[in-house]
């Protein structure tokens, strides 16, 4: 967990969708006084409340939470941003005598934060704008698979619609001419924080796959799809805009604009839901950094509190 049996200054939690992170937070909070930083790409924009099983009122009054609410759909988010943002949280957090915890489903957001970021070349929008137009006429797991015979390291951490990603690996590859994967070897942290990192991974993927189906009719009974027509109503959002591509997100977005119909969309969506817990779950499995721990297992819970409050307890009471 920490070198020497160091406490740590911050503990993580994280684990595919519908796996429980919110109630495990939340079992913690009853036991150390503590406040989230959110680890998701979607919870940062405002408006995306419903489909990023956004914390509610209630919660946030209960434990306070971070990087939620700030950024406007429109603009974009990047992990060197949120690392920053991040550590922030951490070093106020802990300076309240708080212990931070950090709590979410955006591995590339934990990597960066555990492994430092790498060093990549700065955008180039001409070879972007060349790949965006090669893109639409092969599709984007076309341009994955020439990623794949290039970079085959990243493109096996890329899913083949990721088209952010896939961009930005060809992007490097044409501008460098080194694959990314090359300029991601030896990153390392910018921090000096000893972290506690946990990882939920159901061991039933049936029941995994049961409890997304379930979590996304909730969302629909909540009027996610409406939120997707009050972003839409905006008039300035579009199917590149970067905080679109999320799960759900962007396939009820061709229900709005009727391109799919509603049960086609709902279908497609919870596909991609499963397909990102997937993709999270390998993630997770690909860092050998993280004690995986099984929600779905009678007791885990209460060994993981305890684990916690053990390694906590190294350091006197309270986190600070």
């Amino acid at each position: 967990m920490n070198a020497g049996g160091a406490p740590p200054e911050a503990v993580l939690l994280a684990g595919p969708t519908a796996s429980g992170k919110t109630d495990w937070a939340l079992a913690l909070a009853e036991r150390v006084p503590l406040e989230v930083v959110s680890v998701d790409s979607a919870q940062v924009y405002r408006g995306f409340d419903v489909g990023s099983a956004k914390p509610g009122p209630e919660v946030r009054t209960r434990v306070p939470h971070h990087l939620l609410d700030i950024r406007d759909p429109a603009e974009a988010y990047s992990a060197g941003e949120f690392v920053a943002d991040a550590l922030a949280a951490i070093r106020a957090i802990r300076a309240r005598g708080r212990l931070p915890l950090l709590v979410g489903g955006t591995m590339l957001y934990f990597r960066a934060l555990v492994h430092g970021l790498a060093a990549l070349p700065t955008a180039e929008p001409r070879i972007r704008r060349a790949i965006d137009a090669r893109a639409l006429q092969l599709g984007w797991p076309a341009l994955h698979a020439e990623l794949a015979a290039r970079d085959p390291e990243a493109a096996r951490r890329i899913h083949p619609n990721d088209a952010q990603r896939i961009q930005r690996a060809l992007e490097v590859l044409q501008s460098s001419g080194r694959p990314i994967s090359d300029w991601q070897r030896g990153t390392a942290p910018v921090h000096g924080l000893r972290l506690a990192r946990w990882a939920l991974v159901p061991s039933d993927r049936a029941e995994l796959a049961r409890r997304i189906e379930a979590r996304f009719e909730a969302m629909l009974a909540g009027g996610f799809l409406e939120e997707v027509r009050a972003l839409h109503a905006r008039g300035d959002l579009g199917e590149q805009t970067p905080s679109l591509r999320a799960v759900g997100y962007r396939q009820l977005w061709d229900c709005v604009v009727g391109r799919t119909d509603r049960a086609t969309a709902v279908e497609r969506a919870k596909a991609a839901t499963r397909q990102l817990a997937r993709r999270q779950l390998t993630w997770i499995r690909a860092d050998g950094g993280w004690q995986c721990v099984d929600p779905m297992r009678p007791g885990t819970r209460e060994q993981w509190l305890e684990a916690v409050l053990g390694a906590l307890r190294q350091r006197g009471p309270g986190p600070g």
